[in-house]
């Protein structure tokens, strides 16, 4: 089955895991999710991920969900450039979650990072979500 929002489709799958108290969820394996995997890990959100090939260029992620006192570190996790609205921020206009305390991600031309990361790199992009 084709699915339209794969990065929409990863942070569902981390929501309704960690609604559950799940430890690790899978997901199919593209480029983008695993840059915002990568971008999640450094943050400190969740734990890591590890990719298994299975061939024929399909791969998976499985996610290893990070939790702090029985609680989900994530406490929101929201798509903001969807593919039918998308949403583009120059450096200056990247949005702040709970003014600093969470994160942004942002697709630049020089990769997928969070917040911070663009302003400090002086560039914005496409802003895919929010997490706190």
């Amino acid at each position: 089955m084709a699915i339209n929002d794969p990065l929409g489709d990863l942070l569902t799958r981390i929501r309704n895991a960690q609604m559950r108290r799940k430890d690790k969820v899978s997901t199919p394996g593209s480029k983008l999710r695993a840059h915002v995997l990568d971008v999640l890990k450094e943050e400190g959100y969740i734990r890591g991920y590890t990719t298994t090939d299975f061939g024929n260029g399909r791969t998976e992620f499985e996610v290893e969900l990070k939790y702090y006192e029985g609680e989900p570190v994530i406490k929101q996790i929201e798509r903001v450039s969807r593919p039918g609205r998308r949403v583009y921020a120059a450096v200056n206009a990247v949005p702040r979650v709970a003014n600093g305390l969470g994160v942004t991600i942002v697709s630049t031309p020089k990769g997928v990072m969070a917040d911070h990361a663009a302003r400090e790199n002086n560039v914005g992009g496409e802003v895919l979500c929010k997490v706190f």
